[in-house]
């Protein structure tokens, strides 16, 4: 997240996104009894959603300044922020194109999930360059879904792009969706965007149990803010410390890398090569990463042991 310009703040825009559109509801009826309204009390409550534009590219908030995800209008496939970027981090340690990964025992394709949905901006970047996986991205809030399919430019769901409005605590905690995962994307963050909406260890043991192995999470935490430290134990908890941390990035963004399955060994120039063929392939300005990755987590200077 990041907290929008003065310039674009003097300029905002809002337009409010009202639930009752979702999910092609019919339109809302009078409580015929008690229970019902009381069912009606029990449902969450959401901030609004809301948008501004500012040099061609639009953002996403929620009823605040702060930036819950952007899209540069020209170029609607592209990861715009940085810490974005960075989310597909997962890339650098297992391809979806790879076929050993696609030969399970379940014949089940590469699947890669987003808890936290904001622009879509993961959800398409990997939709569009790996067509034949399996994509899934999770949202709680039915009006963030509706912005990015009418704001945003997300695909509507077919045999391989999967949206749903559900608790990604509930998702990861599922039994179904044990040992399901092969990248694992995590960007839950509220209206104020200060901290993350989820980071207790029984969500971070979730995503353990939820990814298959070999499996990768990224994580996206605020590095100045009081949740970071908990957060951090909290993931080596569940990933019994083979985590490595990005530089901060704007406004404080941290990503978080987490890994399961066997122990990796890579000599940097290998990890450089795999970045440089990212940047060519994708887009993506992945061989920038590798110097940080390589200075900022300790004891992996001459050799990532993980």
């Amino acid at each position: 997240m990041q907290e929008l310009s003065y310039e674009a703040q003097q300029t905002l825009s809002l337009i409010l996104l009202s639930e009752a559109t979702v999910a092609n509801k019919p339109s809302i009826q009078k409580a015929k009894s008690a229970s019902q309204s009381i069912k009606k009390d029990r449902a969450p409550h959401f901030a609004p959603v809301t948008f501004s534009e500012e040099h061609g590219v639009r953002f996403l908030h929620f009823g605040t300044w702060w930036v819950q995800g952007a899209m540069r209008i020209s170029k609607p496939d592209f990861i715009e922020l940085e810490y974005a970027q960075q989310m597909m981090a997962g890339l650098l340690f297992l391809d979806p194109h790879d076929k050993r990964l696609n030969q399970s025992k379940s014949f089940k394709p590469f699947h890669m999930v987003q808890l936290g949905l904001g622009t879509g901006a993961l959800t398409k970047f990997a939709h569009k360059h790996f067509p034949k996986a399996k994509v899934t991205a999770v949202d709680l809030n039915p009006a963030v879904i509706v912005a990015a399919r009418v704001m945003f430019n997300l695909p509507a769901p077919n045999d391989n792009l999967e949206l749903l409005q559900t608790d990604a605590l509930k998702y990861v905690t599922t039994k179904k969706h044990l040992e399901s995962i092969d990248l694992l994307q995590v960007d839950l963050y509220d209206a104020t965007a200060r901290g993350p909406a989820l980071s207790s260890k029984n969500f971070y043991q979730g995503c353990y149990d939820s990814l298959k192995s070999p499996g990768v999470m990224t994580v996206n935490l605020f590095g100045n803010h009081k949740s970071f430290k908990s957060n951090i134990n909290n993931i080596c908890n569940a990933f019994d410390n083979r985590v490595m941390i990005f530089q901060q990035v704007h406004d404080c963004n941290v990503v978080v890398i987490a890994f399961k399955g066997p122990s990796l060994e890579i000599d940097w120039k290998d990890v450089k090569g795999r970045a440089e063929f990212l940047e060519r392939k994708y887009g993506l300005p992945t061989k920038s990463w590798v110097p940080g990755l390589r200075s900022e987590n300790a004891r992996q200077n001459s050799y990532l042991s993980i």
